[in-house]
């Protein structure tokens, strides 16, 4: 019986379904966090771009979000409904969430007119 590794297609296919695989599960991984990101969209905006009232969450320090939803959760601080928001997510969910916020500039993007 032939190596694995002598033939050079059979590894190379093997290595492009590896990270095929890699790629399907941090592409779910990513629409599972804005998934979460959006149902703070009725009162943040959409992707964090506030239209007033409310202050944006994109473009803001990831530790300071971060901070800001733990105090929520342990009541530390209050408002109207993220204290209770707030307890629905797990400390992984509350970083992973304000990271994606973190990585989006501040000020909304213009959209390009042709």
């Amino acid at each position: 019986m032939q190596s694995f590794i002598r033939k050079p297609s059979v590894l190379m296919a093997s290595l492009f379904v590896g990270l095929l695989g890699a790629t399907s599960v941090a592409s779910a991984q990513s629409l599972q966090i804005k998934q979460w990101a959006a149902s703070c969209s009725a009162c943040h905006g959409t992707d964090g771009y506030s239209e007033g009232g409310m202050a944006s969450l994109a473009g803001q320090n990831k530790a300071e979000l971060i901070k800001k939803m733990n105090e929520y959760k342990t009541g530390k601080r209050t408002a109207s409904i993220m204290h209770q928001l707030s307890k629905g997510y797990t400390d992984e969910q509350i970083e992973q969430i304000s990271a994606y916020f973190a990585s989006l500039p501040a000020e909304k993007p213009v959209a390009k007119t042709k």
